[in-house]
């Protein structure tokens, strides 16, 4: 009889991996650390809320296996089950520092964000790809997509921060779910009860074809934990969220401008040689090139006039209106833009590779400095790309390499500061702005951030905008506005006298006041890391309280 690693649920799977019987689960049922924000909305809660850790060896080597629970609200990650893996993967990573080796794997089941927690699962996810970048330097991370649920949303973007993506037959990996691009795009763009488009575009077999899944091995425990073995020893990495040059010079080649063929794609992929591809550059104009917030707010801090990029979207400019000589960053709408699915400022698969490109570039540039350039990230996202060419080729894999050059940047010394002048949602802010190591916002109405729009989260969620908007009120981190976002202590610094978006006089100065404040807050605390985004005041105290309780439990229970 097989012994199937798909069918079993992540407790069995964590124990299936380990030797027996040197398995330990840290902050497991019993410490009931549970979700208060799904009793806030009436949902039955897990005491594990679906998230399992435990320490042990496979075949002798020293692994903590993180496991998510799939049956339990799609696998979703919230606060409680985001803190668990970010604790885990943090003694981890100290372990590997004091010349401990201990491997990582995580086995994911996941739909992404958990959408009744929204901006706490985004804020954890991030979190979770700065620290699985960290861990890169010392071991492999090694991701596991069984199937049933497969891996989706933010958590589609984290296993492409792994080194290396095992997985069987029955997986699928994408960052938007057949679902939701029907929903943001139509059912022309990609029609969700069409079986064989999903399984053909997304399923494992393709994913091995477009290189986005490294191994496919045929379900059972041995095979799985045989190639797990493989890894560890091989000490395997794919560098997929290193892989800019590579997918530019691809793109440059294929026509998107319209639906691609699989097998056209995988042919053109197959072919294909890294090539150097130049950089952006900017200039100055007679005339705006775009119309956008984040496109003036660039401009203001910049003090380039009228700026235009070679790249239409993707905008970068040294500044010295900072305390520090500083590089700017910012993606911009295109109306004309070939890639149809991101002419209103969404990050696309070019913004991804293009942005990490320009992050690589400025890392080299600064690598044997002793003081690191500020990077400040102008934030004007409505959403990552909704379209089939994007899944096709793994637009998560763009986000992805965006988000580890920020991470990257941020770990090597650089300040990273975030500004959120206009929308910041979904995976679009997790590339672009989520791994600043201060984060500012604007006191506009104008500003949105969250996981998913409210019409895709209903259709997901099964409830109706309606509903959604009450729950809101009980729990803030499903809210929608700046104010909202404010109270779970992710911003460093919030701007309450600018209430609107224009780039006045005085505006620009406080905006360039609390950036100054911001960079020499990571000089003084010599943060490169993310950790201020839950043990600052707010979030002690009100925004993450249930983060820092994981925090202190699993302190106690990791060497115990």
């Amino acid at each position: 009889m097989k012994n199937s690693f798909v069918e079993l649920k992540a407790r069995e799977r964590v124990n299936a991996l380990l030797d027996t019987p040197t398995g330990r689960e840290l902050v497991g049922p019993f410490d009931q650390m549970t979700a208060p924000n799904l009793i806030a909305q009436g949902i039955v809660p897990e005491s594990d809320d679906g998230i399992i850790v435990s320490r042990g060896t496979i075949c002798n080597k020293e692994v903590v296996v993180i496991a998510m629970e799939g049956s339990f609200q799609g696998g979703g990650i919230g606060e409680v089950s985001g803190a668990k893996i970010i604790a885990a993967l943090t003694h981890a990573l100290t372990e590997n520092q004091n010349g401990n080796e201990i491997f990582p794997i995580i086995v994911l089941d996941t739909g992404g964000v958990r959408l009744q927690e929204a901006n706490y699962g985004l804020l954890s996810i991030s979190e979770i790809g700065n620290l699985i970048v960290a861990l890169k330097k010392y071991v492999p991370v090694i991701g596991v997509v069984p199937g049933r649920v497969g891996s989706f949303g933010g958590m589609s973007i984290t296993s492409a921060l792994m080194s290396y993506l095992i997985t069987t037959k029955k997986a699928r990996v994408g960052l938007n779910g057949p679902e939701v691009i029907e929903q943001e795009a139509g059912v022309r763009e990609f029609d969700s009860s069409d079986k064989d488009l999903i399984w053909n575009t997304i399923g494992a077999r393709q994913r091995v074809e477009a290189q986005i899944i490294d191994e496919l091995v045929t379900d059972s425990v041995e095979n799985v934990k045989a190639a797990i073995v493989a890894a560890m020893v091989e000490r395997k990495d794919s560098h997929r969220s290193e892989n800019a040059d590579f997918y530019l010079s691809l793109l440059a080649k294929l026509d998107l401008s319209k639906p691609m063929a699989i097998e056209d794609y995988n042919q053109a992929l197959a072919k294909h040689q890294t090539q150097a591809v130049e950089l952006p550059v900017v200039t100055e104009q007679a005339t705006p090139a775009t119309a956008s917030v984040g496109y003036d707010w660039f401009q203001a801090l910049t003090g380039l006039k009228n700026p235009s990029s070679t790249i239409s979207t993707v905008y970068y400019g040294d500044s010295d209106r900072f305390s520090e000589d500083a590089v700017v960053t910012t993606i911009v709408p295109d109306s004309k833009n070939p890639m149809y699915r991101v002419r209103d400022g969404e990050v696309g698969l070019v913004e991804g590779f293009r942005m990490a490109q320009i992050l690589n570039h400025i890392y080299e540039e600064d690598q044997n400095k002793t003081v690191k350039r500020p990077i400040v990230v102008v934030i004007d996202v409505p959403s990552q790309a909704y379209g089939y060419n994007e899944e096709l080729i793994g637009i998560h894999v763009a986000l992805a390499n965006s988000a580890a050059a920020y991470a990257k940047l941020r770990q090597a010394g650089h300040p990273v500061i975030g500004v959120v002048v206009g929308n910041a949602i979904s995976g679009a802010f997790l590339a672009h702005g989520l791994q600043s190591s201060r984060l500012i916002a604007l006191n506009s109405d104008a500003i949105t951030v969250q996981a998913m729009s409210k019409a895709s989260a209903s259709r997901i969620t099964k409830r109706s905008i309606a509903e959604i908007e009450a729950a809101a009120e009980k729990v803030p981190s499903i809210a929608y506005d700046i104010r909202n976002y404010n109270k779970l202590g992710a911003l460093y610094r919030f701007l309450d006298g600018v209430t609107d978006q224009t780039t006045t006089t005085d505006n620009v100065a406080t905006v360039i006041e609390a950036v100054n404040d911001a960079i020499e807050d990571v000089r003084h605390t010599s943060d490169t890391m993310l950790t201020n985004r839950y043990t600052n005041d707010i979030a002690v105290k009100m925004g993450r309280v249930e983060t820092n309780k994981v925090q202190v439990k699993m302190n106690e229970e990791w060497d115990a």
